[in-house]
């Protein structure tokens, strides 16, 4: 009996916390990769895309929590990304944190007020990153 008390309360001591998973999409490879490996260590899941296409790909067979992406990108940009990646999980439209270093272009600027999107402005410190994840992820506009 108290063996069977003791598993009881061992099990229910023990809660898991799941995972958030975080999709990465930035053509800079050593950005994204710097990206993984320091949300990695906040405990999230992270996934890393090199253009808004393979990004595209991902976002087909997979969900995410948040998705953290550039907007100027080859093939596909990070804002066309966006668009297709809405068509296919309309619930992920709340869900991106662009990172830009052409915030100053008005038509980037345009689509991200627009959207009233979360973006971070190249180079940025990563603790905005990990706080306006955070966010996100709680719910915060």
């Amino acid at each position: 009996m108290a063996e069977e008390t003791q598993n009881q309360l061992a099990g229910d001591s023990v809660h898991p916390l799941p995972l958030k998973a975080v999709l990465v999409v930035d053509d800079d490879k050593q950005l994204a990769s710097a990206l993984q490996w320091i949300l990695k260590d906040e405990n999230y899941l992270v996934d890393v895309a090199f253009d808004g296409e393979e990004a595209l790909l991902k976002v087909k067979v997979h969900e995410y929590d948040a998705v953290i992406c550039d907007v100027m990108m080859p093939r596909l940009r990070g804002d066309e990304f966006y668009v297709q990646a809405r068509k296919l999980r309309p619930d992920l439209a709340e869900r991106f944190i662009f990172i830009t270093g052409f915030a100053a272009d008005a038509d980037i600027r345009e689509f991200l007020n627009a959207r009233r999107m979360k973006y971070l402005i190249k180079p940025f410190q990563i603790n905005e990153l990990i706080v306006c994840v955070k966010e996100l992820l709680a719910g915060k506009r």
